[in-house]
């Protein structure tokens, strides 16, 4: 890998003012070098430029110039893959991006893979495997706190417990080890205590952990909640209004939304995707059908139901049949057309949110209730600042299982060969977070998922 120089656009494709294309490896400056004419007194062929700086010219090939250009020179160790960087600011649009690229790739680059840079900077040993899957995080994050969490794991707040927890089971294991290396010698009932109580805190730590995983997974990914009801209750309007803009159509007329709708919104720090479905009932038109289908499908894969009620009529048996059908999914009750006479009542045990999607009364009393079904209590910075993926709960459950196993042997005097490799498989699944365990399968794994160019 480290023998080759790629390069790739780290932009979107498409029209805007700028577009950015990156260069890494040993190469770098020799294809800038070739690519590259300097304009003025002050600018200078990249391998001649001091390290960050910014030198003006013009990217030529075949003796045509391709466009006008801001290229950085970054030399190593001090840039993101630890690697010779050269990154290029050209005009934007498809055209003068691609033909750039086409230029370095023509003088000696390859095209990147999907993440090849975050992966060679975690291979360099400039950020950890946690801090690799921030970068992704960070990428796609869709409201402030999703933000805010995937920076601290990008700043190594996670990685350092991590870090940590590992190192206490390597000690942990070394002491073990080092009675193996003297049989002769058993484990003192004091040292013996230590090793106890080191490797309870250590459980009690993973399990603390663990406990933030539906926290970092609705941060990262979001959640599906799907809005229904019968027709003309207002789920259109309700999306609306929980987006903050006109998004579905709305209209007197049953049977307006043939499609299911999706859009993501930012409820208190939360992202959900809302999906406004077809209005429940036995149609008869063939576009209402399908869309009554797709719809649930949608409710097969929702997480969190939004069932919206007409609160100015009686509940319908379609209602009751509804309520009773989702009574075991995860779920909000809503009244609209709260500005009129309530004339709703809903069994016994059951509540819902009065609100009016005319007037928007209601609104945040009804996101306020989603976030308390979402994330139980306050949303504290201790919590998301270290929320893990499920790639690092299957790791900690692992390590967390052999971990039980190992206290367990040891209270109960069974053979010290036995504490140690169970102390070692956990050390190793611990160190698969961060990266210090890991395979080419695993790294695949990861970075294929990220979007070339970075």
């Amino acid at each position: 890998m480290f023998d080759s120089t790629i390069a790739a656009i780290a932009t979107p494709l498409g029209d805007g003012g700028l577009a950015v294309l990156r260069l890494s490896g040993p190469q770098a400056f020799a294809i800038a070098d070739q690519c590259f004419q300097p304009i003025g007194k002050s600018s200078l062929r990249p391998s001649a430029a001091p390290t960050h700086t910014i030198q003006f010219g013009k990217i030529v090939h075949a003796g045509q110039v391709v466009d006008e250009v801001l290229l950085a020179v970054l030399r190593a160790p001090r840039t993101f893959t630890r690697e010779d960087t050269i990154e290029i600011s050209c005009h934007g649009g498809l055209l003068p991006a691609k033909l750039v690229l086409d230029t370095l790739l023509a003088h000696g680059a390859r095209p990147a893979e999907p993440g090849e840079f975050t992966k060679r900077a975690f291979l360099n040993g400039r950020i950890d495997l946690a801090q690799a899957e921030a970068v992704a995080d960070l990428i796609h994050a869709r409201t402030d706190l999703a933000l805010a969490a995937a920076n601290e794991q990008l700043a190594g707040t996670l990685s350092r417990r991590i870090n940590r927890l590992r190192d206490e089971l390597m000690l942990t294991l070394a002491h073990v080890e080092a009675h193996l290396d003297f049989p002769e010698e058993d484990i003192h009932p004091h040292a013996r205590e230590v090793l106890f109580s080191r490797l309870q805190a250590g459980l009690e730590f993973m399990e603390k952990l663990l406990r933030t995983a539906p926290e970092g997974q609705l941060l990262r990914r979001g959640v599906r909640a799907a809005i229904i009801g019968r027709p003309n209750v207002g789920k259109s309007s309700l999306l609306n209004q929980l987006l903050g803009h006109d998004r579905a159509i709305v209209s007197p007329i049953a049977g307006t939304t043939r499609d299911t709708i999706e859009e993501t919104a930012n409820i208190r720090g939360l992202p959900v995707i809302f999906i406004d479905t077809a209005g429940l009932r036995d149609a008869q038109d063939v576009l209402e059908i399908e869309g009554i289908r797709r719809s649930r499908e949608s409710l097969a894969r929702a997480e969190l139901i939004l069932h919206v009620f007409d609160a100015s009529e009686p509940l319908t048996p379609a209602d009751a049949a509804y309520l009773a059908e989702f009574a075991g999914k995860k779920r909000v009750l809503v009244g609209n057309k709260a500005d009129l006479p309530v004339r709703l009542e809903l069994p016994a045990g059951l509540t819902c949110v009065q609100v009016s999607c005319l007037s928007g009364q209601g609104i945040e009393t009804l996101k306020a209730a989603i976030q308390a079904l979402l994330w139980n209590g306050e949303i504290k910075a201790e919590m998301w600042q270290v929320a893990i993926n499920s790639r690092h709960q299957d790791a900690l459950k692992r390590a967390r299982d052999v971990t039980k196993l190992a206290l367990a042997a040891l209270r109960a005097g069974t053979s010290l060969e036995l504490v140690a490799m169970d102390l070692r498989i956990a050390a190793n699944a611990v160190g698969e977070i961060v990266g210090k365990t890991t395979t080419e399968d695993l790294l695949d794994s990861i970075f294929s998922t990220f979007c070339i160019g970075k």
